[in-house]
């Protein structure tokens, strides 16, 4: 290839190469040959060599060596020359090349040139990639030539003056003058460019939002004329006049009209005009709709004009374009706690969507769906979205699982209504489902005193439908334990009562036992029912005696402990048997949130006018150990003096073990710390010291605003010399306005007892948005067996 071939030939060479190791070969001899011709100095092919190298560069290859030709390209007289130096600058060079300040002279002599093509060549490649330095030292010439007569040089210096603002925001005061008189510029580019550049400016400085909102009724009227009259028959689109800059007015009107009643006012006769003359077939005219009602919904609009505005985003609702369905949603659901009676009228339509095709479509029905729930429409709602529950896709069930619970909740009609709608969930998505969701079901369980039979019976027959789904064979197991002796009793008015015997419940609970499908947890609940059954029935108790013992050499340790401390019922405590393993007393809830894994709420005290046969035993025990009972316990309000150790006779180490096995009760808290809180997402610290070494922090994340964050996750990191280990979390959804957490536990172990020091990371997604931040815990001070974090948030 001969160093004269034009760029048209090289470009037809390197497209016939067959091989990716011909074109490079083509490209490696045709850059030695433009590295010759750039040596060779002026001989007048300077810039087709460049223009060359300009096609090297966009097909990936190095092209740094070009980078001087440009700058002297620049300071040549020639304007073809000079057109493609400026080009090539603006394609090698940014602003972290040293190469780009030599550029900056020869731009500022050339802003100032005779021929406006010059002048342009300079404004765009400023615009293009000038540095803040560089924006420091031509702001004035810009400035300059934003007053001039050009309006071709004059919508250029506009946009250039936009860049300036953002690469360097304290020389925004510079421009403010000029850009409130480019308004009354006839010319499109020029005022599409000084929309863009107010915009920029009421953005940066809101100190200058006084200043423009003297300029809205002008907006107003340059709106109404692109409205109602061809303003530029030149730039119409599709039937809609001008519609990019409609839409550059309307997000300007929508900055100047927020929080400002006499702005708001001035505009409002204009929205509805456009709302309402505008022609949504189009996608241009969606456009414009789709920022006309932003604009209503931002601004302090008139009632009247809220609702036309969400009927325009019911309109959408119905297009046969996904996106346009996607960006309606996600506009109603901004504004459905606002306006949610406005938006309920497109509940039918809203629903629908649920069963479209698209994933993202889904979700976003299912956020507004959730969103639009009401004690008034409830079950209908609710029958929708169990029916979209066993459709849905996998990775929707766990939010819309989430979502049914919460609305639930809140809004359920009746506790049987409320039990059933969540066994029908557990059923169709068990293994979706967050995991507070077992010991919530059964404190609601407990709380509906009269359907405890009906409930029992349900869940019996789920259970020996299904024992596939863990978190319903775990309350199905919990109930059998503790209302054994209704389902044996078969009568129920609720439900069609099923004659169930002893050996039919028994033979369940061990089906449970030995499916490989249990979980650990779930053989825990099945094997505590079956011993709780050894209260409620009288001709299988040797039956159950056997299950148990065979458990107690079970490789679970958490299964083998439960079935030796109940052996030790059955042998050295079986007088006690029944007072231990009597019904659990009702919880009530102290909030209507809840903890992950825990009831939140407490265990109301038992009628004091019946005797307790375990209170009659402790009756007999020495004064000492009584008080030891009563401290660990919590039944004392002031601490209890240390006494000697009493000799260890056979009855101290009874009430060890019976203390043992009942496992104490809960811990006092342990003091909580705030280590991040942002957009409603709150991440608290527990810090509990177990040994010398050893520290456990738990992690506890509530949401308070009024929608899912999903996604959630918690990524740590320690010093070398420490050794971190984290635990699963409970989940990764944490649902709205406090009615859940999500919990994650870390364990630490500093063998040198060094300072310890966390740096955590927090990602989750909020409202179709992703969010990531960086939190660190500078020290935790060690004080008895708890620790409290400093916390420096980066």
């Amino acid at each position: 290839m001969s160093p004269s071939v034009r760029l048209q030939e090289m470009i037809r060479v390197i497209r016939s190469a067959r091989t990716q190791g011909e074109e490079r070969g083509i490209i490696q001899r045709e850059c030695a040959d433009i590295r010759a011709q750039f040596r060779q100095g002026d001989n007048g092919e300077r810039s087709h060599s460049l223009a060359k190298l300009l096609y090297v560069h966009m097909l990936g290859y190095p092209a740094h060596f070009g980078q001087m030709e440009c700058v002297r390209l620049i300071a040549s007289p020639r304007y073809n020359e000079k057109r493609m130096g400026y080009l090539g600058a603006m394609m090698l060079l940014d602003e972290k090349q040293d190469a780009s300040l030599l550029i900056t002279n020869s731009i500022k002599n050339d802003l100032s040139h005779s021929s406006q093509y010059v002048q342009s060549l300079a404004l765009c490649t400023l615009a293009c990639m000038g540095s803040a330095e560089m924006c420091r030292d031509l702001a004035p010439e810009i400035e300059r030539l934003l007053r001039a007569s050009n309006s071709y040089i004059k919508k250029k210096a506009t946009l250039c003056a936009v860049h300036i603002i953002r690469k360097v925001p304290e020389l925004a005061e510079l421009f403010i003058p000029a850009a409130r008189s480019l308004l009354s510029e006839k010319n499109h580019g020029v005022l599409h460019g000084a929309v863009v550049l107010i915009t920029e400016l009421c953005a940066r400085n809101p100190d200058t939002l006084d200043q423009f909102r003297k300029a809205v009724p002008e907006l107003v009227q340059i709106m109404k004329g692109l409205v109602t009259s061809s303003y530029s028959p030149e730039h119409n689109v599709a039937g809609i006049s001008d519609p990019f800059l409609q839409v550059r007015i309307l997000r300007l009107l929508r900055i100047l009209g927020h929080n400002n009643d006499t702005a708001s006012d001035a505009m409002n006769d204009l929205l509805a005009q456009v709302a309402t003359n505008t022609d949504s077939s189009k996608t241009a005219g969606s456009a414009v709709l789709y920022e006309t009602v932003l604009t209503i919904m931002d601004i302090n609009s008139e009632s009247g004009l809220r609702v036309l505005a969400v009927n325009i985003l019911g309109r959408f609702l119905l297009n046969n374009d996904r996106n346009i369905r996607y960006i309606s949603m996600t506009s109603l659901q901004k504004i459905v706690q606002t306006d949610h009676n406005a938006v309920q009228r497109h509940r039918g339509t809203i629903v629908d969507c649920l069963k479209d095709q698209d994933t993202s479509v889904k979700r976003r029905a299912l956020d507004l769906s959730l969103a639009l729930v009401s004690a008034v429409n409830i079950r209908s709602m609710m029958k929708e979205l169990l029916i979209f529950l066993s459709t849905c896709p996998l990775e929707l069930r766990s939010q819309t699982a989430s979502g049914i619970f919460n609305a639930a909740e809140r809004y359920s009609p009746s506790k049987r209504w409320h039990i059933d709608t969540i066994l029908h969930v557990l059923t169709t998505a068990g293994g979706d489902v967050r995991d507070e969701t077992v010991p919530n079901l059964i404190q609601l369980i407990t709380t509906a005193s009269e359907l405890h039979c009906y409930t029992v019976h349900k869940l019996y027959r789920a259970l020996v439908k299904d024992i596939s789904q863990q978190s319903l064979v775990q309350v199905a197991c919990w109930c059998i334990g503790e209302y054994g002796d209704l389902l044996l009793k078969g009568e129920c008015e609720e439900i069609e009562p099923v004659q169930v015997t002893e050996d039919d419940v028994l033979e369940a609970l061990e089906t449970v036992l030995q499916s490989h499908m249990s979980s650990p947890a779930t053989r825990g609940f099945a094997l505590t029912a079956t011993m709780k059954l050894s209260t409620r029935i009288t001709d299988n108790v040797d039956r159950i005696r056997s299950i148990v013992s065979i458990y107690g050499s079970c490789i679970d340790l958490e299964l083998q402990q439960r079935a030796v401390e109940y052996n030790a019922l059955f042998k050295k405590y079986d007088h006690m048997r029944a007072a231990v393993l009597e019904r659990m007393p009702v919880m009530d809830k102290n909030s209507p949130g809840h903890t992950n894994g825990d009831a939140s709420g407490e265990i109301k005290e038992p009628d004091p006018s019946k005797p307790k046969p375990v209170e009659a035993g402790l009756l007999s025990e020495p004064a000492s150990q009584v008080c030891d009972l009563l401290d660990l316990l919590g039944g004392t309000d002031t601490p209890l003096q240390p006494k000697p150790a009493p000799t260890i006779t056979p009855t101290t180490t009874s009430s060890a073990d019976l203390l043992d096995l009942l496992g104490g009760l809960e811990p006092i808290p342990v003091p909580t710390v705030t280590v991040y809180e942002k957009n409603g997402l709150s991440l608290k610290t527990q810090c509990d010291k177990q040994t010398e070494t050893d520290v456990t922090v738990t992690l506890i994340a509530s949401n308070s605003t009024q929608s899912d964050i999903t996604n959630f996750t918690l990524q740590a990191a320690v010093p070398k010399s420490v050794q971190l280990q984290m635990k699963a979390p409970s989940g990764n959804v944490i649902p709205a306005h406090g009615l859940g957490q999500v919990t994650q536990t870390v364990l630490l172990n500093n063998p040198n007892k060094v300072s310890l020091k966390m740096r955590i990371r927090v990602s989750y997604s909020h409202q179709g948005a992703v969010h990531q931040d960086t939190v660190q815990i500078d020290s935790f001070p060690s004080l008895g067996w708890n620790c409290q974090p400093s916390i420096n948030p980066l």
